[in-house]
C-alpha cells in the first residue's frame, strides 16, 4: 500500500487496527515495504465492505498514530517476534481480563494479545521482551508468572493450591463473624446494644475480610476503570457507610451492618467455590505436569547420582529402573523393556523399547531397567510441548467470545449507571434515603459479569482438557468450534486410513542387471525421502543385508516420485506420471500392475538411466479400526471421501475394505487442495485428516485439519488437531466433544444473559435484598463453572 511505504509505525498500527474488526481472520503486514495480507471471511464480511474499511482506516491513521504512539519508543521494524505466555495473579473477575488486554492492546509494539479470566493465562505475540511484556502487566496492579518450563508451572500449581485454602480461610472467618451479626437482625429487638454489637463483628469483616475488593476498586478507579471489585466495593461501603452514622446518631432504622458483612461473606463464599472449581477445570493440564519426576539418575564414570531435573542437559546418560517414571526425552542405549505411553495416546498397552527406540519423558517404565541418552530438555521436551499445546488450546478464544466481550466492556459502566437512576428514582418515588440505598446496593450486587466471563472460557478449558486425556490435541478454540460443523471429511490413504507400515510383498526384475544391485540402487535413491513407501524399500534392502552405496542430485517431488545419481546412474523411482514425465516407456506392464492393485498392493515403478528396471509392490494394510471410524462417521451424518495418490485399483480396494464410496486417485497435492475447495463451494464443512508433505496444502485450506501424529512429533505438529497414534477414530471423538462443548457454552450463555436480564430489573423495583442479590451472584459463577465441569463425563 503506497500510504504505508516507508513508515513501519503506520504498518503495524494498521494491522493492529484491522485485526481489530468483526470478520477479519488473519492480519499480516511487512513494515520494511508497506504491504498487508489480510485473510478474511467472504460471508461476514464482503469483499467491498473490507475495501471501504482499509479506505476509512487509511484516512485516519495520522490521527491515530498520533494518539497510539504517545510516549511509547519508535517500533523498531527488524525487531524479533516473541511470544510470551504467562499466569496473571490478581484477576479477580472477567472484566480484570478485559481491562488487561485493552490497556495491552494500546502498545503498539504488541501485535496480539488474548487473556483467559477462567484459565488464568495470558498470550502476547509483539516485538517487545518478555520481562517488558510482565513490566506492563505489573504496572496495571497485577503479577506476571513466568510459564516458560514445567518446573514453573509446578510452582504456579503449587500457588494455587495455597490460593484456593486462603479464599477458604477467609470465607471461613467472615462467616464466623457475619453470621451472628445476620441473625441479630433477624431474631433481636432493634436496641442500641444489638447494633453496637453488630457493628463490632462487621467492621472486621469489611476491612479485613474485604480489603481485597476496596483495594482493587481504589487502584481501578485511578486509571479510570472498574470491574466486578468495583461493585462490590461500592455495595459494601455504601452499605457500612450509611450505617455508622446512624448508629453514632441513633437513628433506629435503616442499619444495614448485617447487609455488608453478608454481602461480603456470600461474595468470599463464590470466589471459593470458583477458585474451586477452576481447580478442577485445570485438572488436565495439571495431570500432565504432575508426570515430570523431580530428580534423575545420571551417570557419571560409572557412578550413579541422582539430580534436580532442572540440573539435567543435553546427551547425559541416564539410569532409569523397572516402575519409574522417565525424567525427559532421549534414545535407548542399552537395555530392553517395555513403558506405558498411555498419558500421551490415551491406550494402556505398553510398547517395547530396546536399544536405538525414543523414549519420551513422564513416561512409566515397566519391568526392565534401561539407560538412554538425553535429547531434549525443559521447554523442548514432548510433554512440555503438550503442556504449551493445551494451554494454548485453553487461552485462545471461539469466535463467539467476541461478541461476549464487547458485551462485557460496557457492562460494568452500564450497571453503575443503572444503579444511579435506581437511587434517583427511588428517592423520586419515596423520598426515602434508606430503601434507595437498599435497592440500589442490591442492583450493584446482583449484575455479576463473571459468569458472562467464565461461560466460553471454562468450557473451553474442561472441552480441551477432556480430548487431550483421550489423545486428541486441539491446537485453538476456532478449530474446537468449527469440528462440531463439519459435513465432510477428506481421508488421505496411506498413513492416514492404511497403517502406514507398508511392506514391500513383490519386487519384480524387469532388467538384466542382478537383483541385488538393483535393489541396493533403489533403496538409495529412497533412503533420503520421507515418504512410506521409501521407508518400506529401504528396510527390505537392510533386511536382505544389502549394502546401500550413497546417492547425489537427490530431488523429490510429493505425489510422484523420487530421482538421484547412484554410483554414476540415474535412478528414478516413483508411480506412472513420474515415469511419463520422464519418458519412460512403460508399455507391456499392464498386466502385472493391474494384478498388484487388485489385492490391494500399490506398484511403485523403477527405471534405470530412463529404462523399466523393476516393479515393486508394496502392501499396508488398513488400520484395525478403520472401518469402525467410517461407520461411526457415516452415523453421524458426515460424508467421507479418500483422496489418494495411489493408484486407482489399489485405492479402491483399500476404500471397500473401510467403506468409503467416493475414491479419487492419482491425486497431486494441488488436486487435493482443489477437492477441498470444490467441496467448500458446494456449501460443505470440510474436515482433512493426512500426513506428510503432499497433504500440508490441503491441511492448509480445509475448515479443520486433522493430522495422524506418532505422539513424538505431537509438540511441533502444525495441524489445527493432532491425532496420536494415527487413531482415525478419535475423529468422531473431536467432533463429539466439539458438539458437547458448544452445547454447554450455550446453556452457559443462555444461564448469564438470562440471569442479568431479569435478576437486574427485579433488584430495581425493590424485590430483592442486598444480601439475597450477593448470594444470587455468587451462585450464577459457581453454576456456569460446575455446568463446563458436565463436560468431564463426556
Amino acid at each position: 500500500m503506497p500510504a504505508l511505504k516507508n513508515d513501519p509505525e503506520k504498518t503495524y498500527l494498521f494491522e493492529i487496527l484491522l485485526a481489530k474488526r468483526d470478520g477479519i481472520k488473519q492480519v499480516k503486514a511487512v513494515p520494511a515495504i508497506g504491504s498487508v495480507t489480510v485473510w478474511f471471511d467472504p460471508q461476514a464480511l464482503p469483499l467491498a465492505a473490507l475495501v471501504k474499511i482499509c479506505d476509512a482506516l487509511l484516512e485516519n491513521l495520522a490521527a491515530a498514530k498520533t494518539g497510539m504512539f504517545q510516549g511509547i519508543e519508535e517500533v523498531d521494524p527488524d525487531a524479533p517476534t516473541v511470544e510470551a505466555q504467562f499466569a496473571v495473579e490478581g484477576m479477580t473477575c472477567a472484566s480484570c481480563a478485559l481491562l488487561i488486554e485493552m490497556l495491552l492492546r494500546r502498545d503498539p509494539r504488541i501485535r496480539e494479545v488474548n487473556v483467559n479470566f477462567a484459565a488464568e493465562t495470558a498470550q502476547v505475540v509483539g516485538v517487545l521482551t518478555k520481562e517488558e511484556v510482565y513490566r506492563q502487566v505489573r504496572k496495571l496492579g497485577y503479577r506476571a508468572l513466568p510459564l516458560d518450563n514445567l518446573t514453573q508451572r509446578k510452582l504456579l500449581m503449587e500457588r494455587e493450591h495455597r490460593r484456593i485454602k486462603e479464599s477458604r480461610r477467609r470465607f471461613v472467618w467472615a462467616a464466623v463473624l457475619s453470621t451472628p451479626a445476620i441473625l441479630i437482625a433477624m431474631a433481636m429487638p432493634k436496641r442500641r446494644i444489638w447494633h453496637w454489637i453488630q457493628f463490632l463483628l462487621t467492621t472486621p469483616v469489611v476491612f479485613i475480610s474485604g480489603r481485597s475488593f476496596f483495594q482493587k476498586a481504589w487502584a481501578l478507579a485511578k486509571r479510570k476503570s472498574a470491574n466486578m471489585d468495583s461493585l462490590v466495593a461500592l455495595g459494601t461501603g455504601a452499605a457500612y457507610g450509611y450505617s455508622v452514622p446512624a448508629l453514632l446518631l441513633s437513628r433506629s432504622g435503616g442499619l444495614y451492618f448485617e447487609a455488608a458483612a453478608g454481602i461480603i461473606t456470600f461474595v468470599l463464599l463464590g470466589r471459593y467455590l470458583e477458585e474451586k472449581a477452576k481447580g478442577q477445570a485445570h485438572e488436565a493440564v495439571y495431570k500432565l505436569i504432575d508426570l515430570q519426576p523431580q530428580t534423575a539418575t545420571r551417570l557419571e564414570n560409572g557412578k550413579e547420582k541422582v539430580i534436580p531435573i532442572e540440573e539435567v542437559r543435553l546427551d547425559d546418560l541416564l539410569l532409569v529402573r523397572p516402575g519409574e517414571r522417565i525424567p525427559t526425552d532421549g534414545i535407548v542405549l542399552e537395555g530392553a523393556t517395555t513403558v506405558d505411553e498411555s498419558m500421551l495416546t490415551g491406550e494402556s498397552m505398553p510398547v517395547v523399547k530396546n536399544a536405538g527406540d525414543k523414549v519420551i519423558g513422564g513416561c512409566i517404565n515397566g519391568p526392565g531397567a534401561f539407560r538412554f541418552k538425553v535429547t531434549a530438555v525443559g521447554p523442548d521436551t514432548v510433554l512440555a510441548g503438550i503442556v504449551h499445546l493445551v494451554d494454548q488450546a485453553q487461552a485462545s478464544k471461539l469466535p463467539i467470545q467476541k461478541t461476549v466481550d464487547r458485551i462485557s466492556s460496557v457492562f460494568v459502566p452500564s450497571v453503575m449507571g443503572i444503579a444511579g437512576l435506581t437511587f434517583g428514582g427511588w428517592l423520586l418515588k419515596s423520598a426515602r434515603f434508606a430503601p434507595a440505598l437498599g435497592n440500589t446496593i442490591a442492583v450493584l450486587l446482583i449484575a455479576c459479569p463473571c459468569a458472562l466471563g467464565l461461560a466460553t472460557p471454562a468450557a473451553i478449558m474442561v472441552g480441551t482438557g477432556q480430548a487431550a486425556r483421550r489423545g486428541i490435541y486441539i491446537k485453538n478454540g476456532e478449530s474446537l468450534e468449527l469440528a462440531a460443523h463439519l459435513s465432510a471429511i477428506v481421508f488421505d490413504k496411506t498413513g492416514t486410513i492404511t497403517e502406514g507400515r507398508p511392506e514391500v510383498t513383490d519386487f519384480i526384475n524387469l532388467s538384466d542387471w542382478e537383483r541385488t544391485a538393483l535393489l541396493a540402487w533403489t533403496a538409495a535413491a529412497e533412503i533420503n525421502s520421507e515418504h512410506f513407501l521409501a521407508r518400506a524399500i529401504v528396510e527390505k534392502a537392510e533386511q536382505e543385508g544389502v549394502r546401500i552405496p550413497a546417492a547425489m542430485d537427490f530431488e523429490a517431488v510429493p505425489g510422484e516420485g523420487v530421482r538421484a545419481r547412484v554410483e554414476n546412474r540415474e535412478i528414478m523411482i516413483g508411480n506412472q506420471a513420474w515415469m511419463n514425465r520422464h519418458e519412460v516407456l512403460l508399455a507391456g506392464l499392464e498386466n502385472r500392475v493391474e494384478k498388484l492393485s487388485e489385492v490391494g498392493k500399490t506398484p511403485v515403478y523403477v527405471a534405470l538411466d530412463r529404462r523399466p528396471a523393476a516393479l515393486i509392490g508394496i502392501a499396508d494394510q488398513p488400520r484395525p479400526n478403520a472401518k469402525a471410524a467410517i461407520d461411526r462417521l457415516h452415523r453421524m451424518g458426515v460424508k467421507t471421501m479418500m483422496v489418494t495418490g495411489d493408484v486407482a485399483t489399489t485405492a479402491r480396494f483399500i476404500a471397500r475394505q473401510v467403506g468409503i464410496g467416493e475414491v479419487i486417485a492419482g491425486a497431486k497435492p494441488d488436486d487435493k487442495l482443489a477437492e477441498i475447495r470444490q467441496l467448500q463451494r458446494q456449501g460443505e464443512n470440510v474436515g482433512m485428516i493426512g500426513d506428510g508433505i503432499n497433504d500440508a496444502p490441503a491441511l492448509a485450506a480445509a475448515d479443520v485439519s486433522f493430522a495422524v501424529g506418532s505422539g513424538t512429533d505431537i509438540a511441533i505438529d502444525a495441524s489445527d488437531i493432532t491425532l496420536v497414534q494415527g487413531d482415525i477414530e478419535k475423529v468422531a471423538d473431536a467432533i463429539e466433544i466439539s458438539a458437547f462443548t458448544l452445547k454447554v457454552i450455550r446453556q452457559n450463555l443462555f444461564w448469564a444473559f438470562g440471569y442479568n436480564t431479569v435478576a437486574i430489573p427485579v433488584a430495581a423495583m425493590g424485590r430483592l435484598s442486598p444480601m439475597i442479590a450477593s448470594g444470587a451472584m455468587a451462585l450464577s459463577s459457581v453454576s456456569v463453572v460446575a455446568n463446563s465441569l458436565r463436560l468431564q463425563r463426556k
